[in-house]
């Protein structure tokens, strides 16, 4: 009886970093007039600087074409000693290094002029994409990953700067190597052709060569994003990668991902250096061509030595501009692919566009409605439902309800990061869609339940959103909601710089800078997403009193998570999936003995905290 020996287990492979998104392909089509008509229009402001660049290359070029013809002049000057003109011979040198002066200053010129205009190109372009960036649809940052948003500001932008300085250095090659031509032909036709006899066969290798190295090259770029997503994964996941003792299982993934980059790189460079060789082995045919031939036609007084020289010196330059013609043509398709990336994004729809005639009131009474409101994320999937309520000038309303019920997408709604698909979101009777931009920002300010701090100062930070906002103004509001004295505690004091997302502060503290920055902004109506980290006591006392105080004479809407703030508010909205269950205060709640008084009787510290258990049979039991 055989028996079969088990393969070990192989763990679970990661879905992050394991795959290549389509739209982010390495390589588009070799030539997109629509993407190089959009990109140029980057250009035009720069066109008189492009010119001189333009200029200068084509001074370059010619004097890299003249420098064998003087060469020529000087060796037959030499080589005929019995009529040697010692005044031509040094015009000769000096027509040599006035050549090569000009050669230089020109490339300088070049390399200076277009790299200016490619880092101002770049710099306008990225200026754009951020700008548009500010205020495109909340939905495609929804679906739009940072990471590959950063690829495309960062990366893709470099990648078009490349095509526009090697496009300027394509038409200098085109030049050179027609020029290298035609002056061959010119000087020896039956030498040229000769000479130019190896350029069939280089193509037919390239021809040959082109698919398979193509091909590897572009899987040598696909294993090197998929080992790089793994690297990021696990870097941005150390700690659940450590609470799950997963590091050598995350090690042995991450290292088969690497072996395989390993392998495909290895792989391109092997189709990258086998080129090399072979051009050199036909220009060193070239040249053998031009030393058989060519001197055996010098032996015979059919061909001067300086002709020979020439052709040797233009062998020599002539396969330099087809290499890099090659090269360019990959540069190309890498920016045709990163422009169509770019252009994407700079065609997404702005979010929000000020109809014609819209309001933008000084003041608002603060009154806030929802009529009728059907909305959702995904077409034909609603996360609410036919919802309606209206909170009244400077009362507070607790959103309650299970996670997923609604209450996040209610707000986005008031400060129209989306627009409804039925019904109505209406300040002071006025619809939201009805009002500019700018006055839903001035009016209406968000504290989120985990508040951005930028890197900057406290000071700066406070302020924000009312840049306007005095050294006076920003410690009034700081003090208003507690916050003074643990700044105060700080080293520098309102001037000390916070690490990015303010994670040298404690959650609490970033909570009640984020109070304050409401509190500058003086905005009418508050909208405000509990935070739900955990937190000690005190703390949580000091966030109340500080909720207290912003909330003040203001129109607030609270997605509530803590008991203590539920009990706080004028009236409470009960949500559940999507739809409006209940709506009092506390106590009318209480004795209707709906959900609410059943999650609360759970005598739950957070209604987040409540099992999906409980909550389907308090809403059961509710209904019954």
């Amino acid at each position: 009886m055989s028996r079969a020996t088990a393969a070990p287990a192989r763990p679970p492979r990661a879905v992050v970093g394991s795959q290549i998104s389509q739209d982010e392909a390495m390589f588009g089509a070799a030539f997109d007039g629509r993407i190089v008509r959009r990109f140029m229009g980057y250009v035009v402001p720069y066109r008189r600087r492009m010119s001189f660049a333009l200029a200068a290359v084509l001074v370059y070029t010619v004097s890299q074409l003249a420098i064998p013809l003087v060469i020529r002049r000087v060796v037959d000057d030499v080589a005929a000693a019995d009529r040697m003109d010692s005044a031509a011979l040094g015009i000769s040198i000096g027509l040599f290094f006035a050549v090569i002066a000009v050669g230089y200053l020109s490339n300088r010129a070049q390399d200076l002029l277009v790299g200016l205009t490619g880092e101002n190109v770049i710099f306008d372009l990225r200026s754009a994409m951020f700008a548009h960036l500010q205020r495109v649809a909340m939905s495609f940052m929804d679906r739009t990953e940072v990471g590959r948003m950063m690829s495309r500001l960062q990366g893709d932008v470099y990648a078009l700067q490349e095509f526009l300085e090697n496009s300027i250095t394509a038409l200098g090659d085109l030049v050179l190597l027609v020029g290298i031509v035609a002056i061959m032909l010119n000087l020896d036709f039956e030498l040229g052709l000769l000479t130019l006899s190896v350029v069939p066969l280089l193509v037919a290798v390239r021809f040959i060569w082109l698919p398979p190295a193509r091909a590897a090259f572009r899987r040598a770029r696909e294993t090197n994003a998929i080992s790089n997503g793994a690297l990021a994964e696990g870097i941005h996941a150390v700690r659940t990668v450590q609470g799950m003792r997963r590091e050598a299982v995350n090690l042995a993934l991450y290292d088969e991902k690497a072996r395989e980059n390993l392998r495909a790189h290895l792989r391109g460079a092997k189709f990258s250096q086998i080129m090399v060789p072979i051009v050199d082995s036909l220009t060193g045919g070239a040249m053998a061509i031009v030393v058989l031939v060519g001197g055996t036609l010098v032996l015979d007084s059919k061909l001067d030595i300086g002709v020979m020289v020439a052709f040797l010196f233009y062998v020599q330059r002539f396969f330099d501009p087809i290499r890099s013609l090659t090269i360019q043509y990959s540069v190309m398709q890498r920016a045709m692919a990163s422009g169509r990336r770019i252009f994407e994004v700079l065609d997404v729809p702005l979010a929000i566009v000020d109809p014609p005639g819209a309001a933008d009131p000084e003041e608002i009474r603060g009154e806030v409605s929802l009529r009728d409101v059907t909305f959702g994320y995904v077409r034909n999937q609603p996360v609410l439902k036919h919802v309606s309520f209206t909170v009244r000038p400077g009362e507070t309303v607790a959103l309650v309800g299970p996670t997923g019920s609604g209450k996040t997408s209610i707000t986005a709604l008031i400060n129209r990061f989306y627009d409804v698909w039925q019904g109505s979101v209406a300040i002071d009777g006025r619809d939201v869609r009805d009002y500019t931009h700018a006055a839903l920002g001035r009016h209406v300010a968000m504290v989120l339940q985990d508040p951005f701090l930028f890197t900057g100062t406290i000071f700066e930070n406070i302020r924000y959103c009312t840049a306007g906002a005095t050294r006076e103004d920003v410690e009034r509001a700081a003090r208003a909601v507690g916050a003074h004295d643990f700044i105060m505690r700080l080293p520098a004091g309102y001037e000390t710089v916070l690490d990015q997302q303010g994670r040298n502060l404690s959650m609490g503290q970033r909570q009640l800078l984020s109070f304050a920055r409401a509190l500058v902004a003086d905005a009418r109506i508050l909208i405000l997403d509990e935070a739900t980290a955990s937190i000690d006591s005190y703390t949580e006392r000091e966030i109340q009193k500080a909720l207290a105080r912003l909330l003040e004479g203001r129109t607030g809407i609270v997605i509530a998570h803590r008991l203590a703030t539920v009990r706080g508010a004028d009236r409470i909205v009960v949500l559940q999936e999507g739809r409006v269950l209940e709506e009092g205060d506390h106590d009318e709640l209480m004795a209707a003995n709906g959900l609410y008084a059943r999650l609360y009787a759970l005598n739950y510290a957070s209604f987040d905290d409540i099992p999906d258990r409980l909550i389907e049979d308090a809403l059961t039991a509710a209904r019954t």
